[in-house]
């Protein structure tokens, strides 16, 4: 594959290179302790020399030892927000005099450049586009947003202790789908990166920006970047691919016991998960009757209501909560899509506040047998 080399002091370009196309650029950002995604106007914006560190429950971010801007994992936030939104009004519906008038809500379509999007996160948007947009029900909102999108990616160098992206088959290096693909690279020679083209947008972006070729040692330095990154990983998920039918034999295993004195249900593993899509419908009516609108907002299978079906919930405990998305993310998502529901970024496990651990989790029901349960 053809690779340029483009200087630090030249990422800014890049930027503004996309911004003169039309782009609305989204990147990583330092922010109230957190390096999270926002709107980004140069390469000032991105955290650089910021390095972060996660654990179970756990995350700060702290000053690293040179000034790279992408020293770091993957924040709360995911690009999923600015595609399936939080939350949106669907329509307004208004009196006007004994008849209704349904004015439907626009979407506001814009040009949009993912910037320094990880493996993870382009795996994540590729699992969202099948099930909002290749499924029987295709969301067109989504579909609006999603129609003019160029991705910068960065294949990752610094996993942090709650990545097993390696185990999905999604990370280290980013596999696409990609505009352009940079490797940074920083020694006693210079700060830089490693430039990949994986488009026309990509090819016209490195013209415009008069980038000279890469040299082997810079590819093969490049190169090994996502290797040793996978080197770094700590957490597996182990046999991912069998993993499905072990967890359907276990079922009714006891290793789900014990989770409602640990599970909040507070739902924080699905909010910042790249991939959980549930929604819900909101209804508001004006106290003097003249109008009303409909809201859709994300929503959780750990929220009680979620589930709930004339006469109540279907799942009222935490335990049967906790079951249903550790099966519906590893198992009946292949079943229901093709693919695993997960991508391995690990933000459930840094987000959540007491620390459970997805691939502990897995790993603990699929190897255990089933045993009679009590009925939920």
């Amino acid at each position: 594959m053809d690779a340029w080399t483009l200087p630090r002091t030249r990422l800014g370009a890049l930027i503004r290179s996309l911004r003169d196309r039309g782009y609305e650029v989204i990147g990583p950002s330092y922010r109230d302790g957190a390096i999270v995604l926002d709107r980004i106007e140069s390469d000032d914006d991105l955290p650089n020399g910021k390095r972060d560190v996660q654990g179970k429950g756990t995350y700060r971010v702290e000053d690293g030892e040179d000034a790279r801007a992408f020293a770091f994992a993957v924040g709360p936030h995911s690009f999923k927000r600015w595609f399936h939104v939080p939350v949106e009004r669907l329509y307004r519906v208004e009196r006007e005099g004994k008849r209704l008038r349904f004015v439907p809500e626009p979407v506001t379509e814009r040009k949009l450049a993912l910037f320094g999007a990880r493996g993870c996160d382009l795996a994540a948007m590729t699992v969202l586009d099948r099930v909002l947009l290749g499924d029987r029900y295709r969301d067109e909102r989504y579909a609006k947003r999603r129609s003019d999108v160029a991705v910068i990616a960065v294949h990752c160098d610094s996993p942090s202790d709650n990545c097993f992206c390696h185990s999905m088959g999604t990370g280290p290096r980013a596999r696409g789908p990609w505009d352009l693909a940079l490797t940074e690279l920083l020694d006693s020679r210079s700060h830089r990166f490693v430039v990949e083209s994986g488009s026309a947008l990509g090819h016209a972006l490195v013209r415009e920006l008069g980038l000279e070729s890469a040299s082997i040692l810079d590819r093969t330095r490049a190169a090994e970047v996502p290797i040793r990154a996978a080197r770094m990983l700590k957490k597996e998920l182990k046999d991912a691919r069998d993993l499905p039918t072990r967890l359907g034999a276990a079922l009714e295993s006891p290793k789900f016991d014990g989770l409602d004195s640990r599970c909040l249900s507070c739902a924080n593993c699905t909010l910042a998960c790249p991939t959980c899509f549930c929604t819900t419908i909101e209804d508001r009516t004006s106290l003097d009757g003249s109008s009303a609108e409909r809201h859709r907002r994300l929503d959780s299978c750990f929220v009680g209501e979620h589930s709930y079906l004339h006469g109540g919930s279907v799942r009222q405990s935490t335990h049967s909560r906790y079951r249903q998305w550790l099966t519906h993310k590893l198992m009946t998502w292949v079943d229901q899509f093709g693919s695993s529901g997960c991508v391995g970024c690990g933000r459930c496990i840094t987000w959540c506040p007491v620390g459970i651990d997805l691939t502990e989790e897995a790993r603990a029901v699929s190897e255990s047998r089933s045993s009679t349960h009590r009925l939920e």
